[in-house]
């Protein structure tokens, strides 16, 4: 796969990226969609985008365990705004000249 440099950055990612919203509880099941993440890789995909808010934070941990040594090949895009729980560290981003606690 021909990767594309993204925006100024000078980061080389692949033109696809593996979107990681359904590995989890929201989707049927983290045994079913964690060989796509190898199988990605191994077809030369290194973009992939999650966020905390997705099955609250377990997206995040399978992306982490189903690539075990790719830690320099993968780059990793993370969203952090929407809020997934009452604690401070999971109430997402503060509002502009705001408190994100509640």
């Amino acid at each position: 796969m021909q990767n594309r440099i993204l925006g100024r950055t000078g980061v080389s990612v692949s033109p696809l990226c593996l979107g990681a919203m359904m590995f989890g509880p929201w989707a049927t099941g983290r045994g079913r969609l964690r060989p796509r993440h190898p199988r990605a890789l191994d077809a030369g995909i290194n973009f992939i985008d999650t966020a905390d808010v997705y099955s609250a934070g377990e997206s995040e941990r399978i992306v982490g365990k189903a690539s075990p040594g790719a830690r320099d090949d993968v780059v990793l895009a993370t969203k952090f705004f929407m809020p997934w729980g009452e604690l401070t560290r999971t109430s997402g981003a503060a509002p502009a000249g705001g408190s994100s606690a509640r």
